[in-house]
């Protein structure tokens, strides 16, 4: 019994993701269509009253089409990510998360920026240098 257990899980084999990179964006769509047409099969002979060998295959169904999904984002946001490359605003959902503090931390220009008053007394009231070290 154990036998046909695996041979049935290894038909619905765990798709690699090095192997979806590596497909274009038609192919990757198509292969999106085989798998969510055999989940529907497979939840079809479920309420047939199939084995129950049958829910391990489509759990596995379930995350090869994700896996496909998360390819096929992937890929998009790359594209948009190297169309925004070098520009000055870039969408929020590309940039970096951080935390909310970090996000709206000042820049490093912002944090080294001197106010009139300051750059005068800085000029004025050079830092005094003092022979003996202490």
């Amino acid at each position: 019994m154990a036998a046909k257990r695996t041979s049935q899980t290894r038909s619905a084999a765990k798709v690699k993701v090095t192997e979806l990179r590596e497909k274009s964006k038609a192919e990757l769509t198509q292969t999106l269509e085989n798998y969510r047409r055999e989940l529907l099969d497979l939840k079809v002979q479920q309420v047939a009253g199939a084995a129950s060998a049958k829910g391990t295959k489509i759990r596995e169904v379930r995350k090869n089409v994700a896996r496909v999904l998360t390819v096929i984002t992937q890929q998009s946001r790359a594209e948009v990510r190297a169309q925004y490359e070098g520009k000055k605003h870039i969408p929020k959902d590309l940039r970096p998360k951080l935390t909310r503090a970090l996000r709206r931390a000042l820049t490093p220009e912002e944090r080294s920026r001197k106010t009139v008053r300051l750059q005068k007394k800085l000029a004025n009231f050079p830092r005094r240098q003092y022979a003996v070290k202490a």
